[in-house]
């Protein structure tokens, strides 16, 4: 059976045991698969990558209530009365 694997690193279940750090440094700043009897477990991923995925996930949720409310009841208001 084949498995969708969407990083260029890999390691296995092993690997990561033998030498966590050194696995996270091997890929590089991007995720590692992790692999378990050559089957995808789990991504190991940095700190900076997964900050920035939720960023990006956070940045869609806003958009789409930005989206969702363009069309909506405006109110005028005056700077002064503010």
């Amino acid at each position: 059976m084949t498995h969708a694997i969407f990083t260029e690193m890999t390691a296995s279940v092993t690997d990561l045991k033998r030498n966590p750090m050194g696995t996270v440094a091997a890929g590089e700043g991007a995720a590692v698969a992790i692999l378990n009897r050559n089957e995808p477990a789990f991504y190991c991923v940095p700190a900076e990558e997964y900050q920035a995925m939720v960023e990006l996930l956070e940045d869609i949720e806003l958009n789409a209530i930005a989206n969702a409310r363009a069309g909506g009841p405006f109110i005028e208001v005056s700077l002064d009365d503010l």
